[in-house]
């Protein structure tokens, strides 16, 4: 650890020189994170680009598994890039993640696709993708370090700070730039080449970035160890070999890093999940709660890196853990019953069963979130947990069918193995008696319009009875004339029905609350302030624990083995603990039939940390790090 400071002189402002230390660190540092972020924001483009010999399903778990790709390399980049960082220097490092981040990312959007080039393709996207990843393991230690090792006593802090905002500036670039490309070209452009044209801007941001970074300076404590002779010559084991060092290591992990990557992950990424997939409001809505959150939030990493300075980084560190520990449940319930009353009603009135052999029953962990589930319990609860709906698993009998039973209603479910090719039939006959119960019950579902052709009439009135219609009615009511090759290429005829029908054009019926069934948010009793005063909080607990670790982090380690050192815990934190996060909060609801459980998940992982960090973790702010 680096030695305690003595006899220093009092803080000082700002030089011009530090200002282009940390405009140009904390630019290159947003440039990466957009690079990183576009992915996942087109990650249904690139799949039908790069994947389209698959189905749909599989291609979704390809594009997914790719996108993950990214995140779990970040450590191996940490330590590759930490090594080259300790051994030639902050500057130059840091130069070759960038042009690697953007290189990669402009490939990306020249890549040829599938269709041109095979499976070569999706071999290069991931390819190209896992650079991606390598390279932010570097980029973020590198940044820090060069900052903090620039900055003077009593203000590394506030320096650092800066760095913290750049992830979520990096996503509203991302964001705001694909926003405005789709808005000028429309929709259906942006779908066939136009998602490309965000990737190929990261050739003009990463020119910029290295023509910023090539003016500057090789950080004063490396500069100063070099001419000292003193650097390290292989800082991986002097850092993860040597117990003096690892231990630091181990402590920045579990006793930091850990629970600020499940706060900020809840804090950021859940909360609008949980928004949008639990709560069921309206994507564009949430994603605006979001960002006014964020927004207003953003200020604060600056302000608690600059009490840091202050008080010290531990202890607001601590405060944030305590604080995500003991509110989130109460705080996520207030933004349910802001978010969706009605759900929230219904979910305290009603409570599903499901009654089950118990060995049908799994843990549901889905990172991909395109996991096929077979079992009939499995697929209970899955789509129970999908609608957001409390449920309990009673024991059945050994071998029986998973039944659902809700209210008065009781809907058995299927074993999608054994169903084999009427898996499909089973699945929607379940589905829509599920569906008719919950809305017996009171949940917020609305039933949409159906398009139905005039061959299929008979059949979907005789399966519909509880829409009360007759086949005469609905034939003497409006009706549109369509070919019957467009209804083969919208999916309304087979080719073989369409073959049997033997006519050029057919009639289709739109019937009105047919089709499929929706849990929805009533937009008009959506209570926006509340839900930004929540999301906002949160925000402001993600600040307090993620605005003063940079420095902090900088601070545990001596500059010989600093850059590796810090490195490969932030990644792993980050990467691992916080980057499963989603997954594993959905597969623990499912498992338990609670939407809250899941938040079990950052709850002990930051008690966890809370724990070993006031036990082992060390105050830094007065470290000497020029040691």
């Amino acid at each position: 650890m680096a030695n305690v400071a003595s006899g220093r002189a009092a803080p000082r402002s700002m030089t011009a020189e530090e200002r282009k230390v940390i405009f140009a660190s904390s630019l290159g540092t947003v440039f990466e994170w957009y690079d990183f972020y576009l992915y996942g924001s087109l990650a249904i483009y690139i799949g039908a680009t790069f994947f389209s010999q698959y189905p749909e399903t599989t291609r979704n778990i390809f594009t997914l598994l790719a996108f993950a790709a990214g995140f779990l390399v970040r450590p191996f980049g940490a330590l590759v890039f930490g090594r080259l960082g300790d051994l030639v220097g902050r500057k130059y490092t840091f130069l070759v993640t960038i042009v690697i981040m953007g290189a990669s990312t402009f490939l990306v959007g020249v890549l040829p696709g599938s269709a041109t080039i095979g499976i070569a393709a999706p071999i290069i996207l991931i390819a190209l993708r896992m650079l991606q990843g390598l390279a932010l393991g570097g980029e973020y230690g590198g940044a820090a370090t060069y900052v903090a090792e620039h900055a003077p006593h009593g203000r590394r802090g506030f320096y650092t700070s800066w760095i913290q905002t750049t992830a979520t500036l990096g996503l509203f670039l991302s964001l705001l730039i694909i926003l405005g490309i789709q808005t000028v070209l429309g929709k259906d452009a942006f779908a066939a080449w136009g998602w490309r044209v965000p990737f190929l801007l990261s050739s003009i941001l990463l020119g910029i970035s290295v023509w910023i970074r090539m003016q500057m300076n090789e950080s004063p404590a490396f500069k100063k160890m070099k001419e000292e002779g003193t650097h390290s010559k292989a800082p991986l084991s002097e850092a993860f070999g040597q117990w003096k060092n690892a231990k630091f290591a181990i402590i920045a992990l579990f006793g930091a890093v850990a629970g600020q990557a499940v706060v900020w992950y809840a804090g950021q990424f859940y909360a609008l999940f949980f928004l949008q997939n639990v709560l069921k409001v309206d994507a564009q809505a949430a994603n605006i709660m979001v960002a006014i959150a964020l927004g207003i939030g953003t200020l604060f990493f600056v302000v608690f890196g600059w009490l840091s300075d202050k008080i010290g980084r531990k202890p607001i560190i601590m405060a944030g853990l305590l604080l995500a520990m003991v509110t989130y449940f109460p705080l996520f319930k207030a933004m349910t019953w802001a978010g969706n009353p009605a759900l929230a009603q219904a979910q305290a009135t009603i409570k599903a069963t499901v009654t089950a052999d118990p060995t049908d029953c799994n843990f549901q962990f889905n990172p991909t979130g395109t996991a096929k589930f077979t079992t009939s319990c499995d697929i209970a609860t899955a789509f129970l947990t999908k609608n957001s709906v409390p449920y309990e698993v009673i024991a059945g009998a050994a071998g029986s069918t998973a039944t659902i039973k809700l209210g008065d209603s009781q809907i058995e479910s299927y074993d999608a193995i054994k169903a084999g090719a009427n898996a499909k039939a089973l699945d929607g006959a379940m589905q829509k008696k599920v569906n008719i119960a919950l809305h017996d019950s009171g949940y917020p579902l609305v039933r949409g319009a159906i398009q139905v052709p005039d061959s299929k009439l008979d059949a979907f009135v005789a399966a519909n009875p509880e829409l009360k219609l007759t086949s005469d009615t609905v034939r003497t009511g409006a009706k549109a004339m369509v070919p019957t090759t467009k209804l083969v290429s919208d999916k309304l005829l087979t080719a073989d029905e369409a073959a049997k029908a033997a006519v050029p054009e057919m009639a289709v019926y739109k019937i009105a609350n047919g089709g499929n069934f929706t849990m929805v948010a009533d937009p008009a009793n959506v209570n926006w302030t509340s839900l930004i005063a929540i999301l906002t909080v949160l925000v402001i607990y993600v600040t307090m624990v993620y605005g003063p670790i940079a420095a902090m982090l900088v601070e545990m380690f001596p500059t010989r083995i600093r850059y590796s050192a810090m490195s490969l815990p932030y990644h792993i934190g980050n990467g691992w603990f916080g980057g499963l996060l989603p997954a594993t909060a959905f597969a623990m609801s499912a498992a338990k039939g609670d939407i809250y459980y899941g938040l079990w998940y950052p709850i002990v992982i930051a008690g966890i940390t809370f724990v070993i960090g006031m036990i082992f973790l060390k105050e830094t702010k007065d470290n000497d790090i020029d040691g």
